[in-house]
């Protein structure tokens, strides 16, 4: 979900929960922090996550184990929830009081800078994601209504009624190709709806850049193209297939590796509906995607951003 999709404030609320402490803190200073402490006070300190596990500690803590539900220390809270746990060790009952205030300002302090460094980061993030929604309306009023926004194509609406103009007047026969991207829904999943999105983006000015003027391209579903190649010459769209495909193999990208079925099927009278004949593109489509998903090598570039 983009961050501009809903409030800012019920966003804080909810990402805080995927936050760990190294996101909000420099810990190598939070450690250097414990051991001037630990020398100037003769005592040991104990930072975990919110869970328990270990984040920074000065001292030796291997016989202790944390139990943050029923011992939680001192707690961290960033957004009205607990980040962190803080726990000491004294040298002796006597440091007391006075050591005890010490840390109850420290955790208080560090609850304070999270809550800081959480705010400016959520509000940078969501900022950066207002102007880019706003960047996708500025072009859609630019260019008008029948634009995709996202990568610049013909949108369904406005594909489907050039449809109906080349049902009426167009000529034949037609090719009539379907494009979808292959596991976009993966790319999604494991980097995000703005790596998700350069996939589509990607794709399309690939279609765009292998195709003549003349040809009609539309993105008709989130990760899926119809194109119309009019009177095509011989071999001219089974070419434009090859050459998609290739340019996909050749895209360079540490985490994008860009793959697409495609089903083309040729339109041969004009007495021929674009619907029917879309139909059984897709169905060619879906036969090549088994073909490519299980061609060799395949997973691995798929996967090969994972291990980054």
């Amino acid at each position: 979900m983009a961050y501009g999709s809903i409030p800012l404030e019920k966003r804080l609320r909810e990402n805080i929960k995927s936050y760990k402490l190294e996101n909000l803190y420099d810990l190598e200073k939070v450690q250097k922090l414990f051991r001037d402490l630990g020398e100037a006070f003769g005592m040991e300190l104990l930072l975990t996550q919110r869970h328990g596990e270990t984040a920074v500690a000065v001292g030796d803590f291997s016989d202790f184990e944390p139990d943050v539900e029923t011992e939680p220390g001192r707690k961290i809270r960033v957004a009205e929830r607990t980040i962190g746990h803080l726990y000491v060790k004294l040298s002796s009952p006597e440091a007391g009081q006075k050591i005890e205030a010490v840390l109850d300002d420290l955790a208080e302090l560090y609850s304070f800078l999270g809550e800081k460094q959480y705010r400016f980061r959520e509000t940078a993030i969501y900022a950066d994601e207002l102007e880019e929604a706003l960047e996708k309306d500025r072009y859609q009023a630019k260019h008008g209504e029948h634009v995709d926004a996202l990568t610049g194509l013909l949108n369904k609406t406005y594909f489907d009624g050039r449809l109906k103009l080349l049902k009426e007047t167009g000529t034949a026969p037609d090719a009539l190709i379907c494009v979808n991207i292959n596991d976009w829904k993966f790319v999604n999943s494991n980097y995000g709806d703005e790596e998700s999105d350069r996939l589509i983006k990607t794709v399309a000015d690939i279609l765009k850049r292998e195709a003549k003027p003349d040809y009609l391209i539309g993105r008709v579903d989130g990760d899926v193209f119809y194109i119309v190649i009019e009177v095509p010459e011989d071999g001219e769209a089974l070419d434009y297939c090859r050459r998609i495909k290739e340019a996909c193999l050749a895209f360079e990208d540490s985490v994008l590796a860009p793959s697409v079925a495609i089903g083309m099927v040729t339109r041969l009278s004009v007495e021929e509906d674009f619907a029917e004949g879309f139909s059984e593109a897709e169905y060619e489509m879906f036969r090549d995607k088994f073909d490519e998903k299980n061609s060799p090598g395949y997973r691995e570039r798929l996967e090969k951003g994972l291990a980054k």
